[in-house]
């Protein structure tokens, strides 16, 4: 069992950029991919970024290539989120996942692939 909190979320102007952790407990966090979803209101979970568990390889969801940079420590059992030049269409709440699933595109962008999940963390961005 891996258990995964979010941190970092919060209130943030448009332009300005944010910077969320997912800190792991439980089970090694080796060997696990991890990725970051979010879900807006009245929308559907979407792919934000995914990173292999040696994070030689990287993916994002074209809303946020670019602009969010996604990254890992793993002596920390930690994975991030740099959000930058956000906007407010970026507003959901962001939620960090692991999988043991070594994959890349499209199977690293579905929901499914994942095995455990955090509680998630509000993004706001104001216009």
């Amino acid at each position: 069992q891996v258990q995964l909190v979010e941190s970092g979320g919060g209130l943030v102007q448009a332009g300005g950029s944010l910077r969320l952790s997912c800190a792991a407990s439980g089970r090694t966090f080796s060997g696990y991919a991890g990725g970051w979803f979010r879900q807006a209101p009245g929308k559907d979970r979407e792919f934000v970024a995914a990173i292999s568990w040696r994070g030689g390889n990287t993916y994002y969801g074209n809303s946020v290539k670019g602009r969010f940079t996604i990254s890992r420590d793993n002596a920390k059992n930690t994975v991030y989120l740099q959000m930058n030049s956000l906007k407010p269409e970026d507003t959901a709440v962001y939620y960090c996942a692991v999988t043991t699933t070594q994959t890349g595109r499209p199977v690293i962008e579905r929901a499914i692939v994942y095995d455990y999940w955090g509680q998630g963390t509000q993004v706001t961005v104001s216009s």
